[in-house]
């Protein structure tokens, strides 16, 4: 195992947030006031969930989806869902993508305040994916999956001696002539010429002192020549297609080399080569003040000091990561939080080669990033899910859970597509069989309301559909993304500033219709619970069972409040099974 795992650590720091004074059983700290279109009897309602009717479905729950940081904050949104809902969802602000950085550090700070918040106030949460494609600590897994350093030669790659050489045989791409000057300066030793640059004659110098070796392209280059000029000189070094510029004090690139006159000089050269060369060589080139002579050159690397790691390294790695963020989760958790989504989104969109299933998404399916990362490319398909429920179950009640009160469910949206649907319980069947803890499907839905009759009954048809090819598999099933929007017959949005009074209430309808069918059709003992995303209308459409009210138009800084709509009413009517 690398230092790397051994110096990854935990950043868990205590600070509950102060419990709120509301009562969670009023009502009184969220306006329950009529929006001007509509009258009551909505500002009369009780809460939400209060209206579940437990005598018929006992297990049935009421969800609603909420960022930490705005949960946190204790004001508005936090009591309408305390008030209102059974149990709170976080989505992807508790998933490991959100939580642990590109180091490996681990926060929890907002995890902490708000379970030590909800065990004050007697609250339930919806675990967020354990294991998933998005949202993943992809920087981590980066830095986990680094390639190891290893111990390395230095490799001498050229080494020419034109004290000795009687002919100039290199290559010379230049309009000068290089020769070699025999007995330079009476020292007994030759020395290759390299002739200035001529303005007037227009004659350019680009002449090869080393070539003919390969190019090793991640190598680390030392470059070492003498030479000397007769007057002060600047030129250009360049190596393997990349120009190379002297370093200045500050070591940013800064001008071209220089020699100083009369005087041999050890010239030493760091590089590396073009990204895309594919020929060693050393040439110098521009020398417009002097001629340049030249005694020996060397070239010598250091190969890359880098391997991949192994498929078992790697594979052995991202368990590590797996097992280190899910003992570091279920720490903070204490056993709290009971029911979570195991794996989320895994299906692809490409046919299982021999079946006429979907294959699981893999990195090289999605991602254009050839390091990116997905865990079932680590685990296996197969092994996916066994391997996130053996390890998540395992801290679970290594930190004081009850493994009987654990459930984990494969969260997965399209389900109405009949061939995802069918590829989902292929998987489940193999992950069962491979011991698999899985106790349900969060479905994600995606809804809309269609003034088009054809359409809207097909939609209802879909949703049926869906809902009994769900019961069908005898798991727990929680419907999730509970936000229908509002289309008009031509197919087009009906925004939430356009919407009537007429379309709202036919959107209400539909809300009653969804949570009536799938009360009929999910036996009672199979009743997860419904999942609310937006508990008001979001900018666009009428999603809400809250419409947000601007109190003081006129102000500089507008107040804005919340008023309960025909969405609202919806809910209740249908939970009592009115």
């Amino acid at each position: 195992m690398n230092n790397i795992f051994r110096n990854i650590s935990l950043m868990v720091a205590a600070g509950a947030l102060a419990v709120s004074c509301a009562d969670y059983n009023e009502t009184n700290n969220f306006t329950a006031e009529p929006d001007p279109t509509v009258v009551q009897p909505y500002g009369d309602l009780n809460p939400v969930k209060s209206y579940i009717n437990r005598a018929k479905y006992p297990n049935m729950s009421l969800s609603a989806t909420l960022d930490v940081n705005e949960y946190n904050k204790q004001e508005l949104a936090h009591c309408a869902v305390q008030t209102n809902f059974n149990n709170v969802a976080f989505g992807k602000s508790l998933m490991a993508g959100k939580i642990i950085n590109d180091k490996g550090t681990m926060n929890f700070l907002d995890m902490i305040d708000l379970l030590d918040h909800v065990d004050e106030i007697g609250g339930e949460v919806y675990g967020s994916p354990l294991a998933a494609n998005a949202n993943q600590p992809d920087g981590w897994f980066k830095l986990l999956t680094a390639p190891i350093e290893i111990p390395v030669d230095v490799i001498k790659d050229k080494e020419v001696d034109y004290t000795t050489m009687e002919t100039f045989t290199g290559t010379n791409l230049g309009q000068t002539k290089p020769v070699i000057v025999k007995n330079y300066e009476s020292s007994g030793q030759n020395a290759l010429k390299l002739p200035k640059e001529s303005v007037i004659t227009k004659k350019y110098t680009k002449v090869y002192i080393a070539e003919g070796f390969e190019p090793d392209v991640l190598g680390k280059y030392t470059i070492t020549f003498n030479a000397k000029a007769d007057k002060e000189v600047s030129f250009n070094v360049t190596f393997s297609d990349s120009l190379i510029m002297e370093k200045n004090e500050e070591g940013a690139d800064a001008k071209k080399f220089s020699l100083k006159a009369g005087k041999w000089t050890k010239m030493v050269v760091e590089t590396m080569t073009a990204a895309d060369a594919q020929a060693g060589y050393v040439m110098i080139s521009g020398n417009r003040n002097s001629d340049i002579y030249v005694k020996n050159v060397t070239v010598t690397h250091e190969p890359d000091n880098h391997r991949p790691q192994t498929d078992q390294e790697v594979n052995d790695t991202i368990h590590y990561a797996l097992n280190a963020w899910c003992d570091g989760f279920m720490k903070i958790n204490k056993g709290r939080i009971k029911s979570f989504d195991l794996i989320d989104e895994a299906i692809g969109k490409k046919t299982l080669e021999g079946t006429n299933y979907y294959d699981l998404k893999h990195a090289a399916d999605e991602t254009s990033t050839a390091d990116k990362i997905f865990w079932q490319d680590v685990f296996g398909s197969e092994n996916y899910a066994p391997t996130v429920s053996k390890v998540a179950n395992e801290a679970f009640t290594k930190y004081g859970g009850n493994a009987a009160d654990l459930k984990f469910f494969i969260s997965e949206s399209g389900l109405e597509d009949s061939k995802k649907m069918e590829s989902l319980k292929y998987w489940m069947g193999i992950w069962d069989g491979k011991g698999a803890k899985i106790d349900g499907i969060n479905a994600k839905l995606n809804l809309s309301y269609s003034e088009d009759a054809a359409t809207q009954k097909a939609t209802e048809d879909a949703l049926d559909a869906l809902l009994d090819n769900l019961a069908a598999t005898g798991k727990l099933i929680r419907l999730s993304n509970l936000d229908i929007v509002y289309k008009d017959a031509t197919g087009s949005k009906v925004s939430v500033t356009a919407i009537t009074d007429d379309q709202r209430q036919q959107l209400a309808n539909f809300y009653v219709h969804v949570i009536k069918r799938y009360m009929a059709k999910i036996a009672p003992d199979k009743q997860a619970g419904l999942c609310k995303t937006n508990l008001v209308d979001t900018a666009s459409d009428p999603v809400g069972l809250w419409t947000s009210k601007v109190l003081n138009p006129a102000a500089t800084k507008k107040v804005s409040d919340w008023v309960r709509n025909a969405n609202y009413k919806a809910f209740c009517d249908a939970l009592s099974g009115e």
